[in-house]
């Protein structure tokens, strides 16, 4: 009697192992997942104008900097105020970086930045009519305010005042005084 135990544990232990082999050996089933590499973001079309050796429009990798840009055009003249400049600053695609001379007056510079949108360190902003990305070039206006006035007016209309940015949520009298001067409702300071 013990024989015939013996002889089925032995079979019973031998499908096992030859069902968990089977298992093991057996290619798997699906369909592999295929990675492709995230999008390249396309060049920066940027245009370098004022004090540089060659101004004009350049092509530039995403990421690039206003230094880059300077580069490309060939770099500062002589005549170049560097200190007027931000040279650490991000490019955006479409944006003008205008280099002042040190012959230029400051003042004669503020009013050619206020009345040339797009142009690198001002412009007057339409802030019925601005993206986020060109509120955000505002003086302490970040992604999250930039989004909160856009909502606003597209709940409550296009702005008739200035001073209705002061109901748009997290603007306060200290962002409204940096910004007042720099916006407008139709497109004049």
């Amino acid at each position: 009697m013990k024989s015939w135990w013996a002889i089925a544990f032995s079979v019973v232990l031998t499908l096992l192992a030859a069902g968990a082999l089977l298992l093991v050996s057996r290619s798997p089933r699906g369909v592999a997942i295929q990675l492709t590499p995230p999008p390249t973001p396309g060049p920066l079309v940027v245009h370098v104008t004022g004090a540089v050796a060659a101004p004009g429009v350049y092509r530039l990798p995403s990421g690039s900097r206003i230094q880059d840009a300077i580069t490309a055009a060939g770099g500062l003249s002589s005549e170049a105020d560097q200190q007027a400049l931000n040279l650490a600053a991000m490019l955006k695609d479409g944006q003008m970086v205008r280099v002042p001379s040190h012959s230029e007056s400051p003042a004669s510079l503020t009013t050619q930045l206020e009345s040339t949108p797009g142009v690198y360190g001002g412009g007057i902003v339409n802030i019925n009519t601005a993206t986020a990305e060109e509120l955000e070039t505002l003086p302490k206006i970040g992604p999250v305010l930039a989004q909160r006035i856009i909502e606003y007016r597209q709940a409550n209309g296009p702005f008739t005042s200035l001073e209705e940015l002061l109901e748009v949520a997290g603007i306060g009298e200290g962002i409204y005084s940096a910004i007042k001067d720099l916006v407008s409702v139709d497109g004049s300071p």
